[in-house]
C-alpha cells in the first residue's frame, strides 16, 4: 500500500467510539457529514502522497468546521483546495485563516507538491469537536478546551497518535501546530509513551494570523527553518 491508499483507508474508518463526551459537544466526522469530503480527500493524496516514501508528521489540534471539515483534509479550506491543489470543489467556498497561513507557507517552501512529498499534516484528534453559543450558532471546541472532554478523548488520542506513525511517519521529529495547550499536551504523552525522539512546538497558524499578522513572514521563516533542520538531519 502507498502512503495515499493508508491515509485513505484511515479517514474511512474514523469513528469515535470512547466514553459519552460532554453535554452539549459533538463530534464532527467530516467524512460522514460533508458530501465531498471522501472522494476530495482521496484525489489529494493520491495526487500528493502516491509512494511509499516516509514524511515528518506534524499535529494539529483537531479540524475546524470551515476547513478539514469540509474537505476532509487538514488545514485546507475549499479556495486553497482549488486555487493551491488545483483539485475541483462544489459548494460554499469558505475562508479558514489556518489555511490561509499554511498555503502561503507551502508555497514558500516551493509549493504543494514539494511540501507534502517531505511532510504530512493531521490531528492529535482526527476528528472535530463543535458546541453552540447561548444564541445557537455552531462554533469549532477544542479537545482541550475542557477536562472532562480531554479526559474522555485522550485513549483515542494515544491510539490515534499511533496509527498516524504506522501510516509512515518518522518518529525522530514530530511538529506540532499549537504553542500553548497542544504542545503540553501531546508533550505529555509523548514522555510517558515515547512516540517521538522529540517535538518541535510551532505558533499555530490560526494565532499568528489573528494576533501577529504583521509578523507573518517572520514566522514563516521559522516554520521553513524548523521543517530544513529535520529533513535535513541537522536538526
Amino acid at each position: 500500500m502507498t502512503f495515499a491508499d493508508k491515509v485513505i483507508a484511515f479517514n474511512k474508518q474514523l469513528e469515535y467510539t470512547g466514553p459519552p463526551l460532554p453535554a452539549n459537544i459533538r463530534i464532527m466526522n467530516p467524512f460522514k457529514e460533508a458530501d465531498q469530503a471522501l472522494t476530495i480527500s482521496e484525489q489529494f493524496y493520491r495526487k500528493y502522497y502516491s509512494d511509499d516514501n516516509q514524511r515528518h508528521l506534524i499535529l494539529g489540534i483537531n479540524p475546524g468546521r470551515f476547513g478539514g471539515g469540509l474537505t476532509g483534509i487538514p488545514f485546507t479550506d475549499p479556495k486553497r483546495l482549488i486555487a493551491d491543489c488545483h483539485i475541483p470543489y462544489t459548494g460554499k467556498l469558505t475562508h479558514e485563516t489556518s489555511s490561509a497561513f499554511i498555503y502561503e507557507m507551502i508555497n514558500a517552501y516551493g509549493g504543494p507538491h514539494v511540501f507534502y512529498r517531505d511532510l504530512y499534516i493531521n490531528s492529535l484528534f482526527p476528528l472535530g469537536f463543535t458546541t453552540r453559543d447561548e444564541k445557537g450558532r455552531e462554533k469549532n471546541y477544542n479537545y482541550y478546551d475542557s477536562k472532562e472532554l480531554s479526559n474522555a478523548v485522550t485513549p483515542a488520542i494515544i491510539e490515534n497518535i499511533k496509527k498516524q506513525i504506522a501510516i509512515g511517519c518518522y518518529t525522530n521529529t514530530c511538529f506540532c501546530f499549537g504553542t500553548g495547550q497542544n504542545e503540553k499536551f501531546i508533550k505529555k504523552l509523548n514522555d510517558e509513551h515515547g512516540f517521538f525522539n522529540r517535538i518541535v512546538a510551532l505558533e499555530h497558524p490560526r494565532f499568528i494570523m489573528q494576533y501577529k499578522s504583521k509578523s507573518k513572514q517572520a514566522y514563516i521563516d521559522k516554520y521553513l527553518e524548523a521543517f530544513s533542520e529535520a529533513i535535513t538531519g541537522t536538526g
